[in-house]
């Protein structure tokens, strides 16, 4: 099989209901942006390996990528014929989150300003995927409110999986900063 097809030559994408919708549609942006996240979380859990190996965590960032695969397969799916196939999204996922952001916060000493992200290659590459995925979840959100009364909806977990995870990359930046030692710059406004 050949990776390259040339269907999209024209500036569109097919559906896996086999729609073909152009490469600007929101549902484009959307799992897009979740692609994106996915590579940037593989890239953080190859640093966490390379930098400072945590086992732990580099296990979880493996978990998450499967549940971002997971999300944007219903976001590439316009057919109610198709749910079936598709991995479920869990409500358990979002437990999990955070539970691992209350485990880590235990550890932190308490936020009281805005962090400028930064302090350490790893911790600069977390806030990367944070903001990345504030941005799915942005497009996700903008799909979810697109939708007809006769389209499919995404998953019902899917929004709130997306801003959670946010919320755990946000903690795992402070957490891995604490670990590395690396100066938490708190944000002042200049004037």
């Amino acid at each position: 099989m050949k990776i390259y097809t040339k269907t999209g030559d024209k500036g569109d994408s097919g559906l896996y209901s086999g729609k073909r919708v152009s490469k600007s549609h929101i549902r484009l942006h959307a799992y897009g942006s979740l692609d994106e996240l996915n590579s940037h979380l593989g890239l953080l859990r190859d640093q966490i390996t390379a930098l400072i190996h945590y086992p732990e965590k580099e296990k979880n960032i493996i978990i998450i990528q499967s549940w971002v695969f997971s999300l944007g397969s219903h976001l590439a799916n316009d057919s109610k014929e198709m749910i079936k196939n598709l991995p479920k999204v869990q409500d358990d996922w979002i437990n999990v989150l955070e539970n691992e952001i209350d485990k880590m916060t235990s550890e932190l000493s308490p936020l009281k300003n805005f962090v400028l992200p930064g302090g350490n290659v790893l911790v600069s590459q977390i806030h990367v995927a944070r903001s990345v995925c504030r941005r799915a979840e942005r497009f996700t959100t903008e799909l979810q409110n697109s939708l007809t009364t006769d389209e499919i909806g995404l998953p019902l977990h899917g929004i709130p999986l997306l801003n959670r995870l946010s919320d755990y990359l946000f903690t795992l930046s402070r957490w891995f900063a604490m670990k590395l030692g690396a100066e938490e710059i708190h944000w002042k406004p200049m004037s």
